[in-house]
């Protein structure tokens, strides 16, 4: 068996998650990225995950300790589910449809599990 199959996984629900994210106009949600046109914010959305989606990828392959790099990455994703619960009645959150909360639930989930395991 894979060793934390489940971080793998819901990072996978991540990285989907932040493509319907784009779909969705997450950056409008944002304070202080709220305050941007959709242009701009579209641009400085994109651009700040390049170095976050960098960061994930150079400490799956170059970390000192990849166990608490994968336990931290599980908490975010619990973390991030939260966020978007208690910004769900937000005017400018389009996460409405099914597809946008099995992505983010998942995501949630598989952090949890990959914790508890």
């Amino acid at each position: 068996m894979i060793d934390h199959i489940f971080f793998y996984l819901g990072l996978s629900f991540i990285t989907i998650h932040e493509m319907d994210a784009i779909r969705c106009r997450e950056w409008r949600i944002f304070p202080g990225l709220s305050l941007l046109s959709d242009k701009l914010g579209y641009i400085v959305f994109v651009l700040v995950h390049i170095p976050l989606f960098f960061f994930i990828y150079w400490e799956l392959t170059h970390s000192q300790d990849i166990a608490v790099f994968i336990k931290s990455f599980n908490i975010f994703t619990i973390i991030h589910l939260g966020l978007h619960v208690l910004f769900l009645k937000h005017k400018n959150n389009e996460f409405k449809d099914w597809i946008s909360w099995t992505i983010l639930i998942g995501a949630g989930l598989c952090g949890l599990i990959d914790l508890i395991i």
